[in-house]
């Protein structure tokens, strides 16, 4: 119960932290730095490339490898242009449900680590903990993947890593990656009765998106044998189509919004290179047949690497053990976990609260799924000691 009490006073000071993906999150991370290092754990702060943003990583016990890492993120998603019925960024306690922006993503995860890090700083031995609060996970997963480039330079790599995301404290062990582009056409502005005096965009982003769709019936013929995903093979997705000025205007510039899900990372470079090709031998000639300035660029918005599920997974059994779940899932919404996994880390996404209620107005996390949470943590300590 003293747990529990800990738990959601640290919830409400991380939710008065608005650590929107576009603002700074240095307030949150230095706060939480406070409380890791007056349990006893060695801290550091790595700032963005931008300066803005931070990760943070704490270690109880020795630096070596093996440890186990609990990780979450501290960015949220935005509130603009929703329905709140309450101050989100307050924390609202209303019959078992805790309210505010970040409650169950993920900042509930995160606090009850938190409240947890004094005891595990009595209890553990050989085996390392390690905190890893990270930035921009909700736009790409940046700081994870520094993080994990830190890690994989200095030989530090964790033996198991639990990925706190929203599960209802169900066992996740993979989920598709997630890769999102714009990309962006120039071409040549033009009165609309001469379409050959000019190069348009519009037209030429059409053409891509053909290109694009018709990979469909490619990518679901090269579905892995057995896939656990809904649906089984690697998807892609036009978010949207702009460019374009006037009904009479050859239109000079276009960009479309695209992403894709791989199922396995060949997949994602089968159709980066199919589109390059594409674009190589097929439009950018056309278009400098009229304009030799014309191109096309890619802008890489965020590439999430997928968590592959594996017959062998320490994290799995760990978490298994203590929580008493004797199965695993696969979900469709991606996570930071696949870039721990690409270290050589054992990997689990389990942690409390609904993704239902992630990215909502509203958004809330029961009273009940923290508790559990912090039974899994309570549980882990006595595994440290054993």
């Amino acid at each position: 119960m003293e747990n529990l009490q800990r738990t959601t006073e640290i919830l409400a000071d991380l939710i008065a932290f608005p650590t929107i993906s576009a603002d700074s999150n240095f307030d949150m991370i230095l706060h939480m730095a406070g409380l890791l290092e007056d349990a006893g754990a060695r801290c550091e702060v790595m700032s963005s490339p931008c300066g803005t943003k931070a990760n943070l990583f704490g270690t109880l016990g020795p630096d070596r490898d093996g440890g186990i890492l609990l990780s979450g993120h501290s960015d949220v998603v935005p509130v603009a242009d929703q329905a709140w019925t309450r101050d989100p960024f307050f924390m609202d306690a209303d019959d078992g449900l805790l309210y505010g922006r970040g409650t169950c993503d993920m900042k509930g995860f995160i606090a009850a680590t938190l409240a947890m890090a004094p005891y595990f700083a009595e209890l553990v031995q050989d085996r390392p903990v390690h905190f890893a609060f990270t930035y921009d996970e909700e736009v790409g997963c940046l700081g994870a993947r520094q993080l994990a480039n830190t890690l994989a330079e200095r030989g530090l790599i964790p033996g198991v890593a639990i990925i706190g995301e929203p599960t209802e404290m169900r066992i996740i062990d993979g989920h598709k990656g997630c890769n999102e582009y714009t990309t962006h056409f120039n071409g040549l502005a033009g009165h609309g009765s001469l379409p050959d005096h000019g190069v348009n965009a519009v037209e030429y982003a059409v053409r891509y998106v053909n290109h694009l769709l018709g990979l469909k019936d490619v990518l679901r013929a090269r579905a892995p044998k057995n896939s656990p995903f809904d649906p089984p093979w690697t998807t892609v997705n036009v978010g949207a189509l702009i460019g374009g000025v006037a009904h009479n205007v050859i239109a000079p510039s276009a960009h479309v919004d695209w992403e894709m899900r791989p199922v396995q990372p060949g997949d994602a470079e089968f159709v980066k290179e199919s589109l390059q090709r594409y674009c190589e031998t097929e439009l950018l000639p056309k278009m400098r047949e009229v304009h030799p300035g014309a191109y096309i660029t890619t802008d890489v918005i965020g590439e999430v690497i997928g968590l592959i599920p594996t017959e062998e997974n320490e994290a799995r059994r760990i978490v298994s053990e203590l929580t008493g779940a004797n199965s695993s899932d696969v979900v469709a919404f991606g996570t930071e976990a696949g870039l721990f996994q690409a270290l050589g880390t054992d990997v689990v996404v389990c942690g409390p609260g609904s993704i239902e209620q992630a990215h909502k107005a509203d958004e809330f996390i029961s009273v009940e799924q923290l508790a559990q949470c912090l039974g899994m943590l309570e549980r882990l300590g006595e595994r440290l000691h054993g």
